[in-house]
């Protein structure tokens, strides 16, 4: 897989076939490592070992309904107390973030009301925070520890 612009891990990786998989910690499982999964599993070894954030804490791949509407977001991390703390959408080294995918996150952020906003496809990072008070955000040169 390719090399990102995130810290290197070892991951647990086994082979069925042709195809490969990845054990994500959070989801205590293999998965089929994609290049978009091979992003996901580095930001989220990224937040947990550099940023101090809990797995515990880490949602990968929920439903969510808006308006009625089912849609599936990449990782959510809450509070301690229940509550959204961040949310984040990965893209595969190959898509280069637009703002589609930008405008995708804010979508899921109507309902959740995080206060940080992760946009990665593994080379390029884009952080933002959310003051719904002061109805601002500002792009932060890298994600807060928890």
């Amino acid at each position: 897989m390719q090399e990102l612009n995130l810290p290197v891990y070892e991951f647990r990786i086994k082979t069925e076939g042709t195809k490969k998989f990845i054990f994500d910690l959070v989801r205590r499982r293999f998965v089929l490592l994609t290049p978009e999964e091979w992003v996901r599993q580095h930001f989220m070894r990224y937040l947990i070992e550099e940023k101090k954030y809990p797995e515990s804490l880490m949602a990968v791949e929920k439903q969510i309904t808006l308006n009625g509407k089912l849609f599936r977001f990449d990782l959510l991390v809450y509070r301690r107390n229940g509550q959204p703390l961040l949310i984040a959408e990965f893209k595969a080294p190959g898509i280069k973030i637009s703002q589609d995918t930008f405008d995708q996150v804010v979508r899921y952020n109507m309902s959740l009301k995080v206060e940080r906003v992760v946009v990665s496809n593994g080379l390029q990072h884009f952080v933002c925070e959310v003051d719904y008070e002061q109805n601002s955000y500002k792009y932060l040169r890298e994600v807060p520890e928890f």
